[in-house]
């Protein structure tokens, strides 16, 4: 590699090292050396220090020790004029410029704590663009992207395109194919952000378009990201930089796009990039470091075109993308699923309370529909006004000989995401509750309703060509012909609930398995059972069972139960011999319906965390969506990084929202009538089913009887709550002997 390359991301190195070590002597100068230091709603400190050294920087004065790290780790400057291996020292150089950023970004929110605005989306109007570094909501939220494979990596983009036209061309095609955009830094005083806010492009977690910060030390969001995902999902302990780095290079799918010219605090900051084995692509002549070695193929590459640079970037990540032209006038992909389309934009609706809007999957005889057929009966989005509403019934017949009732809600539930993937259209709900807003931009482009059925077609041939052979999709806009689609679909969904619902643990003797997590948690072997969803709500025992009908070989496994160890506990001997067999011997068996002994499993994408409460004799739930404190000390956050990379956690399960009523929840421990708190907004989320629950468990008040945070956040606080309401809990036998 050149000389010139290595001396100047030392030089680079030396000075972020410096600059961080003048910064944090000012905040010396300025705050006591006790102030809080961290990242907004993050268990992990600063994530990239403390996942790759083990120190937990939790006040300023902590920040030392880094810092020394950092200076020590930079190798002398170049100087002799024979050849030497620079890679080695170049590494090092941008592995301290890498800590020295992350000190840097976390003295900016001590100094102006309303710098970045951490929420999902950013505020436009307000002139707040930038969310800052992720906390632990988001990324349990987008994690589950990252395992199913959705999401297969991410672009970090550094700069600024020529124009703002250059700058959306690329981010969408990178949207194209389902990755995410993380950026930072600006060139010639504006930003990739910037730019495609003036051409219009929504941006925020929601679009795959992540806004991190102004400046190049705001990129190591982007790698605190991708370590804290090895340590959350993949149970890499704190100081194994070895296994981070590995886990990162195999398993995130990571490269940088630098847009302009880099100078000495890019080009360090592209080096440390490498010890990820993630590469850099320029657009600007500098110099390449080709030969293999850290990264998969190439480390930098220069000069390459902007129509060009999506697909070089791919290549030389080696990253798998998979990606299905839809013959429709707009983008598609799941990228777009987050995009809102807001009023100043808004061409027409349908549903959403201002309209019927109705969705219904219905099996049909194969000689009784035509594959491909689809046909909108009624008038479409281009026969309306800017701003006018339709009646909206999509009824979707589908045919084949692997084709079973069982699988229609199944295939009736993916009209929301696949919707969602066209540019420009937004879907919201399920069922005849629907929402769908249409652009005036997707119109421009030529979308009419039609085009929903085209999707539905072909992506349901994609995605479930195992049972499907043909399918056929009628939309229509007439208001009589909506009214009797939606009399049909609630008579079907009536059926459909009730079926589900009345479905034991012991009307069948085949469970599923969903390893679909043990990509990021290679001991996590979930289990789904009829009364026990898997833990991230997406996944019931139908769901399974259908994904094992299309997919046979796919991570939803028929597990046969075999013998009943403990029918109070919920533990059979197939299903320990399953467990043992797919965790790889590092688990041997696990309770069902406890949480005290021997529980089952948990991975970080869990919906919700139960904990004991040992002095109310009780347990609590936490959703992930709640940021608060809990009766147990911890926030979910806390809960979710010490129990949540796939251990048996006695006192301890991760489990779905809807998991909580079903009848085998926690049944070994007292059931439903151990739950004493849970956050407000949660048991407000499930309040029906809670009151039916606890009126079959002979306690009909059971929902006013659990305290919230509006009552307290610790034992002492809920407990005089809990006995003046006469909680069950507080009368039965005791949760641990």
């Amino acid at each position: 590699m050149s000389k010139l390359v290595a001396f100047a991301g030392i030089q680079g190195g030396y000075k972020v090292v410096s600059t961080a070590e003048g910064e944090f002597q000012k905040a010396l100068e300025t705050f006591d050396a006790s102030s809080k230091i961290e990242f907004p709603n993050t268990g992990y400190y600063l994530p990239v220090i403390y996942s790759l050294t083990g120190m937990k920087v939790e006040t300023l004065e902590d920040m030392k020790e880094p810092l020394e790290f950092a200076r020590g780790l930079l190798p002398p400057h170049i100087k002799g004029k024979h050849h030497l291996p620079y890679l080695g020292p170049l590494l090092d150089a941008g592995m301290a410029a890498i800590f020295a950023y992350e000190i840097i970004e976390a003295l900016r929110i001590l100094r102006e704590p309303d710098f970045y605005l951490p929420q999902e989306d950013p505020d436009i109007e307000a002139g707040k663009i930038w969310v800052g570094p992720a906390d632990d909501v988001i990324l349990r939220k987008r994690g589950v992207e990252f395992v199913d494979g959705s999401a297969p990596g991410f672009a970090a983009i550094v700069g600024s395109c020529p124009d703002p036209e250059t700058a959306k061309m690329i981010v969408e095609d990178y949207q194209k194919k389902n990755l995410y955009i993380f950026c930072a830094a600006n060139h010639n005083g504006t930003s990739v952000i910037e730019q495609l806010i003036e051409a219009g492009v929504q941006i925020g977690w929601n679009t795959r378009i992540v806004p991190f910060g102004p400046d190049i030390s705001s990129a190591v969001f982007a790698l605190g990201f991708a370590n804290r995902a090895a340590m959350t999902f993949g149970g890499v302990q704190p100081g194994d930089y070895k296994k981070i780095l590995r886990y990162n290079k195999d398993r995130v799918f990571a490269f940088v796009n630098a847009f302009g010219d880099i100078g000495t605090e890019w080009g360090v900051a592209a080096a440390g990039c490498v010890n990820w084995g993630f590469p850099t692509l320029a657009d600007t002549d500098i110099p390449e470091i080709l030969p293999t070695g850290i990264c998969t193929y190439e480390h930098v590459v220069a000069n390459v075109a902007h129509d060009e640079i999506c697909q070089r970037s791919v290549e030389v990540r080696g990253l798998k993308v998979t990606v299905s032209e839809i013959n429709i006038p707009c983008s598609f992909g799941p990228a777009f699923e987050g995009e809102r389309v807001r009023g100043a934009d808004l061409l027409c609706q349908m549903g959403g309370g201002k309209t019927q809007a109705t969705e219904l999957v219905k099996m049909a005889e194969m000689n009784e529909i035509e594959d491909g057929k689809v046909e909108l009966i009624g008038p479409d989005v281009t026969d309306i006004e800017a701003g006018g509403t339709l009646p909206l019934g999509i009824f979707m017949q589908v045919a084949g000989r692997e084709m079973q009732p069982d699988f229609e809600p199944i295939l009736e539930r993916q009209c929301h995401h696949l919707i969602n993937y066209i540019q420009g259209v937004m879907h919201i709900g399920q069922r005849d509750i629907a929402w769908v807003r249409v652009s005036k931009g997707a119109m421009e482009k030529g979308f009419t309703l039609k085009d929903l059925g085209v999707v539905l077609h072909a992506k349901f041939h994609q995605d479930f060509g195992a049972i499907l052979d043909k399918v056929q999709v009628t939309l229509y806009t007439n208001q009589e012909d909506v009214d009797k689609l939606t009399k049909k679909a609630r008579a079907e969904y009536k059926f459909r609930d009730e079926r589900v619902e009345k479905m034991t643990d012991e009307d069948v003797e085949t469970f599923y398995s969903c390893t679909l997590c043990q990509s990021f948690a290679p001991n996590h072997v979930c289990s789904v059972s009829p009364e026990r969803t898997g833990l991230c709500g997406a996944y019931n025992w139908m769901d399974c069972k259908a994904s094992y009908e299309i997919n046979p070989t796919g991570p939803n496994q028929p597990i046969e139960k075999g013998e009943c160890i403990d029918p109070k506990l919920g533990q059979w001997k197939g299903v320990n011999e399953f467990v043992q067999k797919a965790s790889r011997g590092a688990v041997t068996h696990y309770n069902f319906y406890s949480m005290v002994i021997d529980p089952m499993t948990t991975c970080g994408c869990c919906e919700c965390i139960a904990a004991m409460l040992p002095s109310c004799n009780g347990v609590m739930t936490v959703s992930r969506d709640y940021t608060g404190e809990t009766p147990c000390g911890m926030k979910f956050t806390t809960l979710a990084g010490v129990m949540g990379g796939g251990a048996s956690s006695p006192g301890f399960v991760g489990h779905s929202k809807f998991n909580i009523t079903q009848g085998k929840f926690i049944i070994g421990d007292g059931g439903l009538l151990r739950m004493v708190w849970m956050p407000k907004m949660l048991k407000e989320e499930i309040k029906e089913r809670i009151d039916k629950r606890g009126k079959e468990m002979g306690c009909p008040d059971l929902y006013d009887m659990i305290a919230d945070e509006s009552v307290g956040i610790t034992e002492e606080e809920i407990l005089p709550f809990l006995q003046e309401k006469g909680h069950p809990a507080l009368t039965m036998e005791p949760l641990v002997g």
